[in-house]
């Protein structure tokens, strides 16, 4: 090194050994080899196939065709202007309106009817974690039998009672109700869970300061204590479960109703279905994928954006 590169070099600052630059350089080789196959994974299984579906959206490509052609906005003007994409996506936010806030307060409320409990913790846990582990078509057919109006249990009970029970999946007043339903009380046990796990993580000498400090009653303790450092539960449970409502909607929807009656029940995946996998529109299932994408991640991100400054973390 010259006399005036050391003259140039700040005080107390040693030039690199070569030992500690080639020890660097191994380290960053070795990261990178071992991330390869999780960023190939990556690539393949999701960076590749959004990109593909990206560049779909803007051509008239249809299953089996021979040609494809680009055709700019197209698909998307088409999807603005169809009263039935309008109706999924009514039917889609009614859905997860009801199924979210519904499933959010019941896992809570289950949650907190556990902990406060002295027996059976374990057993009502795996009970209401059960429709969690269970086939969704499975579930689907049990709920069919529950929910048909002849030799449905349910309706026999309200018959017995001197009312008249709906054709609750037939009719076009009560089938996206029903569905939500369905969906609540699957995702109830999961909820249940991830609070639980949350109410074990508040320190037990917070209720014993808020006891000294006259906060005597449960609700107190509860909205002083419990649900302020829920905040952080609370925030992953809320985007788990409008995750898990948009994603069981075409299930059930599938299975119970296929869209029907009169698509009062079509929502958007079985719209999305329909148009790539019945009438083979891949560029318009598609533009579909791309403004359902553009949505969720909007929501998610407004979400966590402003319910963030909320949470308090401990």
């Amino acid at each position: 090194m010259s006399d005036a590169a050391l003259l140039d070099r700040p005080h107390g600052i040693a030039p690199a050994a070569p030992e500690r630059v080639a020890g660097s350089r191994a380290e960053t080789a070795s990261a990178w080899l071992l991330s390869a196959p999780a960023i190939a994974a990556f690539t393949a299984v999701i960076l590749l196939p959004t990109l593909a579906a990206v560049a779909l959206a803007f051509t008239d490509y249809e299953l089996g065709a021979g040609s494809i052609n680009w055709i700019g906005f197209d698909n998307f003007r088409e999807l603005f202007s169809d009263r039935g994409f309008g109706q999924s996506v009514r039917n889609t936010l009614l859905y997860v309106a009801i199924v979210t806030p519904a499933s959010l307060f019941g896992g809570l409320l289950l949650a907190l009817l556990i902990e406060g409990g002295a027996r059976g913790r374990a057993f009502f846990r795996a009970v209401f974690f059960l429709p969690v582990v269970s086939l969704t078509v499975a579930m689907a057919s049990a709920w069919q039998y529950l929910l048909h109006p002849t030799i449905g249990p349910l309706n026999a009970a309200l018959r017995s009672l001197g009312i008249e029970g709906p054709a609750w999946l037939s009719s076009s007043d009560t089938v996206l109700l029903s569905l939500a339903a369905i969906n609540t009380w699957e995702n109830l046990g999961f909820n249940m869970v991830l609070f639980l796990a949350g109410l074990t993580a508040i320190p037990r000498e917070l209720y014993a300061a808020a006891g000294v400090d006259g906060v005597g009653s449960a609700w107190e303790r509860f909205r002083l204590v419990t649900w302020p450092l829920l905040g952080p539960t609370t925030l992953f449970v809320l985007t788990v479960t409008m995750i898990r409502a948009l994603s069981h909607s075409f299930d059930l929807a599938a299975v119970l109703t296929q869209g029907g009656p009169n698509k009062a029940s079509e929502v958007l995946l079985f719209t999305l279905y329909q148009e790539g996998f019945t009438y083979f529109r891949l560029g318009y299932a598609a533009a579909i994928t791309l403004v359902f994408l553009v949505a969720v991640v909007t929501v998610m991100t407004l979400q966590t954006r402003f319910l963030d400054k909320r949470v308090h973390y401990v």
